[in-house]
């Protein structure tokens, strides 16, 4: 198991000027951060991250995104289609010169956009068409696929657990991986631990990401991190369990996660609190 930060909690655009923040977040222990990739324009930038990465010990892996309906896999324009693999590809070149590993995140629809039905046939068909040209260019790389489904308030193509499964099925190829979220498990899965027993049974369990139930820090909220992690030792979980969690910092992505308040007093108490939090609740697993 290994523990990481993902740096949305103070940027999305990650620069040398956050590398003391890096350096704070491998003092206190973590394994690794979780990079966006956001703006795929510049794999060098990604490059000279990444030597900064490597001279602080830090691993990591990376959250990348839909950025608008121009680029949606789900659409009928095959143009836009076209346009989506185009961006995810560009993310896969800076994700290789920064030594990404996971590619994590709602790659599959803009968020917040909604047709006001739920996805059809047609749609799944045309994002897994898309993400069947992804797969081979991320095993090429060595990136992990981890797909992450999210809360009908952000998206509707996939919520659950049976969704991402279903849709993994789809895509065939090997499947696709699927990320585990506390927080959007806490609202959509009738059963949160169920649902991750389950994926984990499906053989589509890649990535974690520990984000409690207002997006604040973990251990402070009623999300099921503790019984969570706890299960996940119990099932010989090797990956990541990454924090994640969000402020007002961002405009345009508290605007999309619908942060409209300060969860915690500074960033320092989410990511100490919540290294500290994850580690006894792995330790008390046993």
């Amino acid at each position: 198991m290994k523990i990481g930060m993902n740096m949305l909690l103070w940027t999305g655009h990650v620069t040398e000027d956050h590398a003391p923040t890096m350096a704070a977040i491998k003092q206190t222990g973590f394994d690794g951060v979780e990079i966006p990739i956001f703006d795929a324009s510049d794999p060098a930038h990604y490059r000279r991250l990444g030597a900064i990465l490597d001279d602080l010990g830090l691993e990591r892996t990376f959250v990348a995104l839909i950025p608008d309906v121009a680029h949606s896999p789900l659409s009928d324009d095959p143009a836009h289609r076209q346009a989506g693999f185009d961006h995810l590809r560009r993310v896969v070149d800076c994700a290789q010169a920064l030594g990404g590993t996971v590619m994590a995140g709602p790659w599959f629809q803009p968020l917040g956009v909604f047709s006001g039905e739920p996805p059809t046939s047609s749609e799944l068909e045309h994002c897994a068409e898309v993400h069947r040209k992804l797969l081979p260019l991320l095993h090429n790389c060595g990136i992990t696929a981890a797909l992450e489904p999210l809360n009908r308030f952000e998206a509707y193509l996939l919520n659950t657990c049976d969704q991402a499964i279903a849709y993994a099925e789809r895509v065939g190829e090997g499947g696709i991986g699927i990320l585990y979220d506390t927080f959007h498990a806490n609202i959509e899965e009738k059963d949160p631990l169920a649902a991750l027993r389950v994926l984990h049974a499906s053989g589509n369990l890649t990535h974690v990401h520990i984000s409690e139930n207002d997006r604040g820090t973990p251990g402070r909220g009623h999300a099921r991190i503790r019984e969570t992690i706890a299960a996940l030792r119990e099932l010989d979980y090797e990956g990541w369990l990454t924090i994640e969690a969000f402020g007002r910092g961002l405009p345009e992505l508290a605007a999309a996660t619908r942060v409209w308040r300060d969860f915690f007093a500074n960033p320092e108490d989410v990511y100490t609190e919540g290294y500290t939090y994850i580690r006894n609740c792995w330790e008390q697993a046993r």
